[in-house]
């Protein structure tokens, strides 16, 4: 992997907020997943979230789909409100890319179909169109010539970056990423790290909730560390990985790069 350039995003490391979070709480019955979480993500930035299994990261990253919704606290992307049902939460969905554990293919239709359907079912875009936007963005992802193929016929690493293509194709403001790369044999966990390292460089704006330390390390702007539904420690990749700040941090890195 490349490591990223940062520079772009000035001293601070912040330039103008596309997704703020401010004051958010969700709760699932008696469980406080996320307690009054505030963060801001720039335009073009790169969050990486990481932390112990139950944690809230998922649960965070689904919040700015509106997948889940809030009990407490607001969302806002490109400074609207998150819509509460309805046309307008539909084409908040379209703004907002996600990409999850299990690829959520439609077994059904080809890899091309797949990656035209939202374009022109929410677009309205014509369909010649959308094929040659798709056939450019598998091609991008490197699965061009699976494009007639059926996702049973596709790798997992294969039908995940297709997925990619699939949330691509929607021409998001911000790309969520759940843990993409879990659900992968070892050996396709890099052709599909390698297309998110492709899409950080290229300066799209991505919350990526992963395991893969390496990605952290050289695609993040930010690393964000949470525990028990808190953020708990933020910082420069460099500066967490080699200095982490808090006990609960430092007892999850001491666990994890030991292997």
């Amino acid at each position: 992997m490349v490591r990223r350039d940062r520079a772009r995003l000035g001293s601070c490391g912040m330039t103008e907020p596309l997704v703020v979070l401010d004051h958010v709480d969700k709760w699932f019955g008696e469980l406080h997943v996320l307690q009054d979480i505030n963060m801001s993500i720039a335009r073009g930035e790169v969050v990486v979230v990481i932390g112990p299994s139950g944690s809230g990261k998922s649960t965070l990253c689904r919040t700015i789909n509106r997948l889940e919704t809030i009990d407490k606290g607001t969302i806002t992307l490109d400074g609207k409100p998150l819509p509460a049902e309805g046309k307008a939460l539909a084409a908040h969905r379209a703004e907002v890319g996600m990409v999850f554990q299990s690829f959520n293919l439609f077994a059904h239709k080809t890899i091309l179909e797949n990656v035209t359907l939202g374009p022109i079912k929410v677009r309205g875009t014509d369909k010649a169109a959308a094929e040659k936007q798709a056939r450019q963005l598998l091609d991008r992802v490197g699965v061009g010539n699976q494009a007639d193929k059926y996702p049973a016929q596709l790798s997992g690493g294969q039908q995940q970056r297709v997925a990619i293509a699939r949330a691509l194709a929607m021409e998001p403001k911000v790309m969520l990423f759940d843990e993409p790369t879990s659900a992968l044999d070892p050996e396709m966990i890099k052709e599909v790290l390698d297309v998110m390292v492709d899409l950080a460089q290229g300066g799209m704006t991505m919350v990526v909730v992963t395991h893969e330390m390496g990605f952290a390390r050289t695609a993040a702007d930010r690393v964000v560390f949470m525990a028990d539904g808190q953020v708990v420690e933020e910082n420069t990749p460099d500066e967490f990985f080699s200095n982490a700040q808090s006990g609960r941090a430092q007892d999850f890195l001491s666990k994890i790069l030991k292997h």
